[in-house]
């Protein structure tokens, strides 16, 4: 029988109902101590989040656009200076370093992991480049060694954008763990989301991970005199609280996301939708280019990484009519992202023009998001599939 009920694009209550008991009472717990800003709760999360990451040093900050920004304001950036990072991506990426008055200067993506292509870095690279901001989209990392690699020779930062990556890995490493900084989102919608906004900062230098903590608290220490001018970027201790409850789940979650990653290749190819490219039976890479044998075009795994699936994101040219047929069986999907950095309307200044970054420009024209988060039943996602075929059969 076809599924016909409603599948939404992430499902936050089928989440929330088993742990509810536990998320109570780490509520009830902060209520009761009545210690909302700081305190254990918020040093417990900076403690777990840094050994998750297998770092040194978490900082709490109010998101993860906060964690971009006070990274940025630690590591000295002045107007004038040039942050390397990629245009396809969300837009805090971009709006941080503009924030702090520095030059984003975009780079093309690699088309098969949607991530900053490192062949391209070095070129880019002038006396101003004070950064590099790769992003680890979707839940896999960035090729972090080529770029560590331009980084050392020209003595510049790494910050990690790890907004949608927490726990995934690059040769065994942890998003995080890599650059000088990582940054992580819990927004709610992420794989690790609070009940509200709150963010992270990971570090393996304690000097730059203590002034990142003076940063988030006005530049203050002790209460009241200010070694820097910072700012109220704390994260909050009921959000804290609600997360040290869910990070115990978080493994088990990615692996229900990377299974059902698995199912949606497998349905796709017994759709004939996908041909089967697999090298090997042990391979679950999929190509991302729509071949004559293919309709859609499917995540690639990159080698020696470890994919957490914040996002299932497919390729489609024929993405209006696939949105369409899921509109009609009320099923969730979303475009991440529509118009790359570059050609956003707030940066026509930098000079960019249609054109200039092919490869983020055809992403961002075929690109789909669809449902993949832990509870989804594979009666729903042959329902997704189905759907999917159907636009092609019309």
């Amino acid at each position: 029988m076809t599924y016909t009920q409603p599948i939404p694009l992430l499902d936050l209550k089928a989440q929330y109902a088993p742990i509810r008991e536990e998320v109570r009472a780490a509520f009830d717990r902060v209520a009761d101590a009545q210690a909302f800003i700081g305190g254990p709760e918020v040093d417990g999360l900076e403690k777990e989040i840094a050994a998750y990451s297998q770092c040194q040093c978490g900082v709490g900050v109010t998101s993860g656009t906060d964690a971009l920004l006070v990274a940025l304001m630690t590591i000295g950036v002045q107007p004038g200076d040039e942050i390397i990072t990629t245009p396809y991506t969300f837009f805090a990426t971009g709006g941080c370093i503009h924030r702090v008055g520095a030059v984003p200067v975009f780079v093309d993506i690699n088309p098969g992991s949607y991530n900053i292509e490192p062949t391209l870095i070095e070129a880019a690279v002038t006396s101003k480049t004070k950064a590099i901001m790769p992003v680890h989209l979707y839940g896999q990392m960035a090729d972090m060694d080529p770029i560590m690699a331009i980084a050392q020779r020209h003595n510049l930062y790494v910050i990690e954008d790890g907004a949608q990556a927490i726990g995934a890995e690059y040769k065994g490493r942890r998003a995080g763990s890599i650059g000088n900084f990582g940054c992580f989102s819990f927004f709610p919608s992420k794989n690790l989301g609070a009940f509200g906004d709150g963010g992270m900062i990971t570090a393996n230098d304690p000097a730059l991970a203590h002034r990142a903590k003076l940063l988030r608290n006005h530049g203050a220490e002790p209460k009241y005199y200010h070694k820097l001018v910072g700012g109220n970027f704390r994260l909050d201790a009921l959000q804290a609280a609600i997360l040290r409850i869910k990070l115990r789940y978080l493994d088990g979650w990615t692996a229900g996301r990377q299974q059902n990653a698995a199912t949606y290749r497998r349905l796709f190819v017994e759709a004939g939708l996908v041909a089967d490219d697999r090298r090997t039976t042990n391979d679950q890479t999929s190509s991302f280019v729509l071949r004559p044998s293919s309709f859609v075009g499917l995540p690639t795994e990159e080698p020696e990484r470890r994919h957490v699936y914040n996002q299932f994101v497919i390729r489609t040219t024929r993405r209006d009519a696939v949105m369409a047929k899921l509109k009609e069986r009320k099923i969730g999907n979303e475009i991440y992202y529509p118009l790359p950095l570059h050609l956003q309307e707030c940066f026509a200044s930098l000079g960019y023009q249609p054109g200039s970054l092919p490869e983020s420009e055809r992403a961002a024209k075929e690109t789909l998001a669809l449902p993949i988060y832990p509870e989804l039943t594979e009666e729903m996602q042959a329902a997704v599939v189905s759907a999917i075929a159907e636009a092609y059969e019309a």
